[in-house]
């Protein structure tokens, strides 16, 4: 019989609500990575389908939605690092990367024995399939997108240069990934719109 020990693992993951975005930007609506990692799941099981429904593909929407779930656990080791200060160089973004390696590694060692097998891959990084990170990371920058230009819509003109920089990132995904251009004319045009609107067109 396998001895049972307690596990750190669900209590790490429950601290993504403290976890801050955005922490060197003025936000009118706050945001932790508990909501964001929620938004992320939801939007890539959305490109999963679309992807499978519209463009011949052959994804399992529910492991593209539960990969994104995790996506951000290592922040629950060692925070949220803003992009200014992870991006600043090549080497600093080097390290950091070597740093959420580590994290990951953490997060896995934090459940039993028996179930690390299961989480490899879908917390460690390295261990993600390359069509389920891709989806993902779309996602992210969806999400990402989408709170800068709610942010913008609210007249917080700090979150400029974000959206700017994220339609960037944006040109090359709806060129290569479809389910992406797909996306955004079908979906992003209501995320401004006030709750009365939405009432009326459902």
């Amino acid at each position: 019989m396998t001895e049972h020990t307690d596990s750190t693992f669900l209590a790490w993951m429950f601290r993504m609500p403290l976890i801050k975005r955005w922490a060197l930007m003025y936000c009118v609506k706050t945001e932790n990575v508990a909501e964001h990692s929620h938004q992320v799941a939801v939007v890539a099981h959305l490109l999963a389908v679309i992807r499978n429904k519209k463009f011949a593909g052959n994804l399992n929407a529910d492991r593209a939605a539960t990969i994104a779930l995790y996506h951000e656990a290592a922040e629950t080791r060692y925070g949220d690092v803003v992009s200014p200060t992870k991006y600043a160089n090549k080497q600093i973004s080097q390290e950091f990367k070597k740093i959420e390696a580590i994290a990951e590694q953490e997060c896995l060692a934090t459940l039993p024995n028996e179930l690390q097998d299961i989480f490899a891959e879908l917390i460690v990084q390295n261990n993600v399939d390359e069509e389920y990170k891709a989806i993902v990371k779309a996602a992210d920058i969806l999400v990402a997108y989408i709170k800068a230009t709610d942010e913008l819509h609210h007249n917080n003109q700090e979150f400029k240069h974000v959206e700017e920089k994220l339609l960037t990132k944006l040109q090359p995904l709806k060129q290569n990934m479809p389910e992406v251009a797909y996306f955004i004319d079908i979906f992003i045009p209501a995320c401004t719109a006030t709750v009365d609107k939405l009432s009326l067109n459902d």
